[in-house]
């Protein structure tokens, strides 16, 4: 990992659209609330006018796109504000474990943890848990790849 940039930037102070290759309206995460080598940490505020809404709850999609989305803020900010670089384009690799305990639905927080398993090259591993208050509503391990191509 590069060396930590100085700055007395919080994480308030990060424009998540600058972590992330996605743009509107497909962007899944609101803020990045912590970040350390192993465990990165989101948050999304379920709207009612959300692409992945459908009467009234946020859908499966919805959530493992927000799971993916907190991976690649993860790695955002580590390109962005610890490497001085550019943000890149990943995708899934695989998704395993996955489980879905309930939905939630228009007005909840979803708040989205990933714990890095391994990272091998280009290549993470993490386990993802969403919850919303104390109930954790979904959880799956995850790969991640990172491709060398720039977000746009």
């Amino acid at each position: 990992m590069c060396a930590e940039n100085k700055s007395m930037m919080t994480f308030e102070d990060i424009d998540i659209t600058q972590l992330l290759p996605q743009r509107a309206p497909f962007i899944m995460v609101d803020a990045l609330t912590h970040f350390d080598e192993v465990i990165t940490r989101t948050q999304l505020h379920v709207k009612a006018d959300n692409i992945f809404v459908r009467n009234g709850e946020f859908t499966e999609s919805g959530i493992m796109e927000n799971m993916a989305q907190t991976c690649a803020a993860r790695m955002g900010y580590i390109n962005k504000h610890l490497c001085s670089g550019s943000v890149k384009v990943g995708f899934i690799g695989s998704i395993k474990d996955l489980v879905f305990e309930k939905l939630p639905k228009v007005g909840d927080t979803l708040n989205t943890t990933i714990e890095v398993v391994n990272e091998v090259f280009a290549v993470t591993l993490v386990n993802a848990k969403v919850e919303v208050g104390d109930d954790t509503i979904a959880s799956c391990e995850m790969k991640i790849a990172i491709t060398d191509m720039e977000s746009q």
